[in-house]
């Protein structure tokens, strides 16, 4: 918030960075923030840390970059700065985030193998914490499915938490990506990893909760998602068993119970993920996409007003459009109203 009124004030962030104190005071911010940033910067060589970035082959992210993952910004409060070790791909707009508790059971190992690895088969990215327990397992399958996965870091992604995932770790580089919006070389803190699970679920489709006690940082991200409008999904569990007893207790509050992945994949129409990366790699662009892509913008636009625009019949627009959203290239937010993806705008010409 703090950056957003700065940016508000000084049009850009190189200007509100080199601002003198008496400006600062000026864009609202209080006297002691203002003069901690001030002795932070007198400490920070933004060259120096821009070449360790670059050393260390770690891609820097902010709102305004195409890449910045699109449901990550529709959040409160997204990340400004978001820095990424791997890549993040368009494929990965179809996630899943899957968590729990870091005192698996068997029963939650087994159901996470078999969640995260069936998703993994049908194109959705598996999105975690690299956590020990339930979210270590989740990457795993993930990956020993041949799918991709993002983990979110409570630290600085140049560190790899717990470091007995080192491995794990490297290996989500290799196929998906460390993220953070946490600085270089910041440790792991306790008080890091509440706020980072906001991310986790901004940036998927829906969270599945498998196991969580009544005190599990897994409930934190149930909380966030439900706030962010996406879909909560808990794995029933023995009442017995006390790594079931916050699972449970979101089911009785309102989460959908989770039997089978194939429950997420019919709840979320999942199976548009495969039909958009078949009609991306095989359909060419034709004029009439490219003029639509010209016309529709990031506010939504009905359906009978883009007719008007592009002065074609009705069921060439709806067709056209249908294809397009399959595509990848366009997205229909309700009310036969569309908007255009934003890292297509711009790349087809008319």
């Amino acid at each position: 918030m703090r950056f957003q009124a700065l940016l508000d004030f000084f049009g850009d962030a190189q200007t509100a960075w080199e601002a003198p104190l008496d400006a600062l005071l000026a864009s609202g911010l209080n006297p002691k923030f203002a003069e901690n940033l001030l002795d932070i910067r007198s400490q920070v060589s933004l060259d120096k840390v821009w070449e360790k970035l670059q050393a260390r082959n770690i891609q820097v992210l902010t709102w305004d970059d195409e890449a910045y993952p699109r449901r990550l910004k529709e959040i409160d409060q997204p990340p400004p700065v978001l820095y990424v070790r791997g890549s993040i791909i368009p494929d990965d707009e179809w996630a899943v985030a899957i968590v729990g508790t870091r005192k698996a059971t068997s029963y939650g190992r087994q159901v996470t193998q078999e969640i995260a690895d069936n998703l993994a088969r049908n194109g959705i990215t598996i999105v975690s914490g690299l956590a020990r327990g339930i979210d270590a397992i989740a990457h795993k399958a993930a990956l020993d499915a041949g799918g991709r996965t993002l983990a979110v870091l409570g630290n600085g992604v140049d560190l790899i938490y717990p470091p007995e995932h080192k491995r794990l770790g490297e290996d989500i580089i290799a196929h998906g990506a460390l993220l953070s919006d946490y600085p270089l070389e910041t440790n792991p803190d306790a008080r890091n990893f509440p706020p980072r699970n906001r991310i986790i679920s901004g940036i998927a489709l829906a969270v599945v909760i498998v196991e969580a006690g009544t005190t599990s940082g897994a409930l934190i991200t149930a909380a966030f998602a439900a706030d962010q409008g996406r879909d909560v999904f808990a794995v029933p569990g023995s009442i017995l068993s006390p790594q079931s007893q916050g699972t449970n207790r979101l089911i009785q509050d309102g989460a959908r119970p989770l039997l089978s992945s194939q429950d997420i994949m019919e709840a979320l129409n999942l199976t548009m993920a495969t039909e958009h990366r078949s009609a991306r790699a095989v359909i060419p662009t034709d004029a009439t996409e490219a003029r639509l892509i010209q016309i529709l913008g990031h506010e939504p636009m009905h359906v009978d007003e883009i007719r008007l625009q592009m002065q074609l019949p009705i069921e060439k627009v709806t067709a056209t459009l249908a294809l397009m959203e399959l595509k990848g290239m366009v997205r229909q937010v309700g009310g036969m109203h569309y908007v255009v993806l934003r890292e297509n705008q711009g790349e087809y010409q008319v």
